[in-house]
């Protein structure tokens, strides 16, 4: 069996922005009421990380956060496509992949500013988002760590043969780690049920991929010394972006291997809020505004005859959402202390054993 995985690359096109046109995708074969959900869920990740920009910024956030601005197509492409008990593994930069799975606004938020209310009790914050209950599961702040884990659940999914696939996304930057060859090797040899998602944003921390990587397309062009297809989509295109997943997963859940998406995307800001991203060329975030994921996928759903007072509804339900987590989160108690010694060990407990 062999699917279609070559007819959404885009092969050897510029890297600087995406090539094609917005109209790319109009005539797919996708139905209304998961438009109007992927307009719904791209709404809510850009509205969700607004506000938690703002609650940084008002210092209410614990610690450092990674936003996912002008990512959101990727996460709510591959979230929307993904079955219920499929498994989702994210970076730190992981809110929209948490939000994508259905976790509820006001727990993500919680976590965020360290509320007992939170998604982990307000242990885990930012960066370390994880709902088993939703098929998150978790979200790593160590480059490259949770290709090898989702390979592991990947393997259980196969040695149960659930039909379950394990999805992990990384970034760009993430291609050049040694566990990033070492767990594409591994699941080929092992035909394991994963997909593995490079959102490629086109800068690491602080330097563009470009300058630090040895071919132009840093998954992509790797996918061969492992014995699998390149595979290239417009990150900014939620369509696009489910399509590939869509097949992506289809592949992997038909026993037939791993398979290695390249999303070309954008963040807009810098790497996390200590960051004001001065590096970036001048003009080079203007241009990629104009392809910005809602701006794109707006344009679509106007073309295709969508009503505009709907899609404004579907936008002022999402920000009074947002304002009602918000305050949830604010409103939320702080953690126990005692609670510090809860959750170390599998029988939650904190003393050591023999």
């Amino acid at each position: 069996m062999t699917l279609p995985l070559e007819r959404h690359a885009y092969g050897e096109h510029d890297m600087v922005l995406p090539a094609g046109s917005h109209t790319r995708y109009d005539d797919a074969e996708i139905d209304r009421d998961t438009r109007l959900l992927m307009y719904r869920r791209l709404q809510e990740m850009r509205q969700f990380e607004k506000r938690a920009y703002d609650l940084f910024m008002q210092n209410l956030v614990k610690g450092t956060t990674h936003l996912s601005l002008g990512m959101e197509a990727v996460a709510t492409g591959f979230g929307t496509a993904m079955r219920a008990d499929d498994y989702t593994f994210a970076t730190y930069r992981g809110h929209a992949h948490t939000l994508a799975r259905g976790v509820p606004m006001e727990g993500v938020l919680a976590e965020l500013l360290g509320r007992s209310n939170g998604l982990l009790g307000g242990k885990g914050g930012s960066m370390h988002l994880t709902s088993v209950e939703h098929g998150v599961m978790g979200s790593y702040a160590i480059i490259g760590a949770h290709l090898t884990i989702a390979n592991g659940a990947a393997w259980s999914a196969q040695y149960r043969d659930s039909g379950q696939v394990a999805v992990c996304f990384f970034g760009d930057g993430t291609t050049n780690i040694g566990a990033f060859h070492e767990a594409l090797n591994y699941a080929a040899v092992f035909s394991l049920p994963v997909v593995f998602v490079c959102e490629n944003n086109q800068y690491m921390e602080y330097t563009a991929i470009s300058d630090i990587t040895a071919v132009r397309r840093p998954a992509a062009d790797r996918a061969g010394a492992y014995g699998l297809e390149p595979v290239v989509v417009d990150g900014n295109d939620a369509d696009g972006c489910l399509l590939v997943a869509r097949d992506a997963l289809a592949h992997a859940r038909s026993g037939l291997g791993p398979v290695l998406v390249e999303a070309l995307t954008y963040r807009h800001g810098g790497h996390s809020r200590a960051d004001p991203g001065k590096y970036k060329p001048s003009g080079e975030l203007e241009a990629w505004l104009e392809h910005d994921p809602l701006k794109v996928y707006r344009g679509r759903l106007d073309r295709l005859g969508f009503a505009g007072a709907e899609l404004d509804e579907i936008e002022r339900q999402v920000g009074e959402a947002v304002n009602a987590a918000t305050e949830a989160a604010k409103n939320g108690p702080l953690p126990d202390p005692a609670s510090a010694y809860t959750d170390v060990w599998a029988d939650g407990g904190h003393s050591w054993r023999n």
